[in-house]
């Protein structure tokens, strides 16, 4: 099916320059960004006043916890988990969860984001949630077993049991993902385990490193060294391992990510929120480490919205540093659309021809995106993600005027309401 964007505003190639174009879409690809296409189209679409952009990649999230938003607000990292948090998930069910992937998913299509990395429970089912919702999504089973080598092979056995539920569904948009949760929560044995299967079946890690620092110093007792350093010894990283948070980075910590060609997954709003520290980007980018941005789940942030998870990682960074020239517009909208597609290996990020058709519409027909000054700087300082009209997937519209076209969204309101009275 064709799809023919027209008399929009077009964040075009690598450099997001912003062009007045049309975006012809050919299958799942972008095909010709010109002015004055007249090819034929199944779908016109008319950008008049309005901003064709790439769609964001959320580089971590934990898509199901939308159920638990607003529930435990207000806390440290580790009572926030161990408190509230884990005792609310010993609860879930499979059925649960899959309310919970739901209500990410439709969030996640209505504020424009296009492809995610998740970790969760259950992920054989949010893998058929996002099939459904016509998302991509990278999956991975949060891994845990504490020391303990019983629940070591039990936790290798879902991993591998989700990778295979997931592999015979057989997408281009739903791939697996090994995620073991944390140095501070797995053994070196399921450690190493995981580097080796990644390495046999060709998949990607993702893993919570350096968030606290109540957990650097659990790492520092238990092996006398930093999380980074532990993991760099026992073989672990690889230009397909994605850390997500990398708060309490040193300057050893930084050469070996840049020697390994690691990416750091920036979670800036739940970082904020849990008071977890502010991670060192300047140092990362300067280094030449690849820097994508997430939101972290909903129950810390407490949304899923890329959009202004831009404006808060380009804020942050600012008055952190004292320097307004840190974290600048197109840095954070770079880590927010092409960055993320390069740590997924994914032809995505960048509106140009051969790329895939992973793109959002943005109306700027709106007093707070007028006048228009710079395209860019506006979608980062001043939009939200509720801006977005239109969210095209795999050049399939998945959002069209804001009418979600994949999901019923009144249904999945209605069961995450009546599923958390379950939970409570």
């Amino acid at each position: 099916m064709g799809i023919l964007i027209k008399n929009g505003r077009v964040i075009y190639g690598e450099g997001f320059e912003v062009v007045e174009a049309d975006v012809l879409i050919e299958e799942n690809r972008i095909v010709k960004v010109a002015k004055n296409i007249t090819e034929a189209a199944d779908i016109v679409i008319d950008a008049k006043g309005k901003v064709v952009s790439p769609g964001f990649i959320n580089l971590h999230t934990h898509s199901p916890m939308g159920l638990f938003r607003g529930l435990a607000d207000d806390l440290p990292l580790m009572d926030w988990l161990q408190n509230h948090i884990w005792p609310r998930e010993a609860k879930l069910t499979r059925d649960y969860t899959k309310v919970g992937a739901y209500l990410g998913a439709l969030e996640m299509i209505k504020t424009g984001t296009t492809t995610f990395l998740d970790m969760y429970f259950f992920m054989d089912a949010v893998a058929e949630v996002v099939e459904e919702s016509g998302l991509r999504g990278y999956l991975s089973y949060g891994m845990i077993d504490l020391g303990d080598p019983g629940k070591t092979e039990k936790e290798v056995k879902e991993a591998l049991r989700t990778m295979e539920f997931i592999d015979k569904l057989g997408s281009e948009r739903v791939h697996f993902v090994f995620g073991p949760h944390a140095p501070y929560t797995c053994s070196i044995a399921l450690l190493k385990e995981v580097r080796k299967l990644a390495n046999e079946h060709g998949k990607l890690i993702t893993i919570h490193v350096s968030e606290t620092m109540a957990e650097m110093g659990q790492i520092s007792e238990r092996y006398g060294k930093s999380p980074v350093v532990l993991l760099d010894e026992i073989g672990f990283f690889g230009s397909d391992v994605i850390i997500a948070h990398g708060v309490w980075l040193d300057s050893r910590d930084i050469q070996i990510l840049a020697r390994h060609g690691v990416t750091v997954a920036h979670n800036p709003g739940s970082n904020m929120k849990l008071a977890s520290g502010v991670m060192p980007l300047q140092r990362l980018i300067n280094a030449g480490i690849n820097v994508g941005l997430g939101t972290d789940g909903a129950a810390s942030n407490n949304n899923l919205d890329m959009v202004e998870e831009m404006k808060l990682a380009a804020l942050l960074h600012k008055v952190h540093n004292l320097d307004p020239t840190v974290a600048d517009a197109k840095t954070v909208f770079k880590m927010a659309t092409l960055n993320g597609a390069r740590a997924l290996r994914l032809n995505a990020g960048v509106i140009k021809p051969d790329y895939l058709a992973d793109v959002v519409i943005f109306d700027f027909n709106k007093p707070h995106l007028r006048p228009i000054n710079d395209v860019v700087s506006h979608i980062v300082y001043s939009a939200n993600g509720n801006d977005v009209e239109t969210t095209i997937v795999d050049g399939k519209i998945l959002m069209l005027d804001r009418e979600v076209l994949t999901l019923d969204e009144e249904k999945i309101l209605d069961e995450a309401e009546k599923t958390i009275e379950k939970l409570a």
